[in-house]
């Protein structure tokens, strides 16, 4: 009788294949569950020397700060469209930072036709349409409201479309995923400004508008202006910056970015829809069949990690930890798996506090790298029950041929030499 093949045993410590471990392994002299192999750059405790920059006073204050000289490598990368100054995006380097808030400096932006130069004495919001009192605010007016202050992401929907493409792109985090940012935006409820105007029992739906060149606008269902829609002024406790729409912005957890109209001048409330240029010509999902997705507002739920991939390559083996985000526009994340082995097998990362809802969240797992082939994934699930679908399985359902709300598994390839790329898996 042939005897059934044995699976070598595993270390107590490893909870998932190639080399995933315990987080309580990091608390427990995680050098030593890797098998002596020391955390890459440790080095025994020597006196430390007495270095320069100690002999002498250091920089004196200065009206703003800024980051460090030697951290000049944080930062966005760019590009505007043929032919335009100001039109295009910035993204974000998530693969150079940590936490769940984003840097005002480094937030993400898109711009449909360059930043205005608003002077805030002479903007004005207005309310009209559908109402029993058309209002016009000034800022001032504005911040007489009472305010609040909520930690939302804001996704573009087209954030991570390279990976619509046959072969997987050559970049990073950044290029790929960097039209993603997160911060505590503070401002007045949209339904406080839309009470006091008076709502008309007819009105469905709002329209949208910016003060930029491109009159940038959408239609937005009622409700969701009545439930957690924001008129942001603050960003990160400093006045919203012109990149984000200063003076004020809508904010709306949880739908694609282009919503959350920056430069915000003029609500409108209406029976039906808009159809503007913006949500007819483009933000639709074309399908297989050629039929459009539209209205498709809130963003998927969407996980990636950010350290180690593309650019970050491993230099000996040993002990490394897997970090990365995680969103839902449709509420707060629930689970994050990981896997080494390209979803071979998969293990439940530890989320960072607070785990807030349409808010990115941090995800951690230890991983001990044996110096071999690895593919790096992770699968978020939401608290709705949804889980993040892989690249095969969202392309099978929705086709290749749009650009949009792009939120299948993204995996990173670790090669024997430890060189991180782009896979598909």
């Amino acid at each position: 009788m042939p005897r059934k093949k044995q699976s070598p045993p595993r270390d107590p410590e490893q909870v998932a294949g190639n080399g995933l471990l315990d987080r309580r392994a990091l608390f427990m002299g995680a050098a030593a569950a890797a098998g002596g192999a020391a955390v890459p750059g440790q080095a025994l405790a020597d006196p430390l020397p007495v270095e320069p920059w100690m002999k002498v006073p250091g920089a004196p204050f200065v009206a703003y700060g800024q980051p460090s000289k030697h951290a000049d490598k944080v930062v966005r990368i760019f590009a505007n469209a043929p032919g335009t100054s100001g039109t295009g995006t910035s993204r974000t380097p998530h693969h150079l930072l940590d936490g769940t808030i984003t840097p005002n400096g480094l937030h993400f932006e898109r711009h449909h036709s360059g930043i205005p130069d608003i002077n805030p004495e002479a903007h004005r919001l207005v309310i009209h349409g559908l109402v029993k009192r058309p209002l016009v605010f000034t800022v001032d007016a504005l911040m007489r409201y009472p305010m609040e202050s909520r930690v939302a992401f804001i996704e573009c929907a087209g954030n991570s479309a390279l990976l619509y493409q046959k072969e997987p792109a050559q970049l990073g985090v950044q290029p790929i995923h960097g039209l993603l940012s997160c911060a505590e935006w503070t401002g007045v409820r949209l339904a406080t400004l839309l009470e006091d105007a008076g709502v008309d029992p007819r009105a469905q739906w709002i329209l949208a508008e910016g003060a930029d060149a491109a009159a940038m606008s959408r239609s937005v269902p009622l409700a969701k202006a009545m439930d957690d829609a924001l008129v942001a002024l603050y960003q990160n406790g400093e006045p919203v910056r012109p990149s984000n729409g200063y003076p004020m912005r809508l904010l709306l957890p949880g739908y694609e970015g282009n919503m959350h109209v920056k430069w915000l001048r003029r609500i409108k409330l209406t029976e039906g829809p808009t159809m503007t240029k913006d949500e007819t010509s483009k933000y639709t999902i074309l399908q297989n069949d050629g039929k459009s997705l539209q209205f498709c507002f809130p963003q998927e739920a969407k996980s990636v990690i950010t350290r180690p991939s593309p650019g970050m390559n491993l230099r000996e083996p040993g002990l490394y930890e897997i970090s990365g985000l995680a969103w839902s526009g449709y509420g707060r994340i629930a689970k994050v798996e990981v896997s080494a082995d390209g979803g071979g097998s998969w293990a439940a990362a530890a989320l960072q506090e607070p785990v807030l809802p349409k808010a990115v969240t941090r995800f951690r797992m230890p991983w001990r790298w044996s110096g071999g082939p690895a593919t790096l994934q992770s699968r978020a699930t939401d608290d709705s029950g949804y889980v993040q679908p892989s690249r095969s399985r969202l392309i099978a359902d929705r086709g290749a041929r749009t650009i949009y709300h792009f939120n299948g598994i993204a995996s990173w390839g670790v090669a024997q030499g430890g060189e991180v790329k782009h896979v598909y898996a």
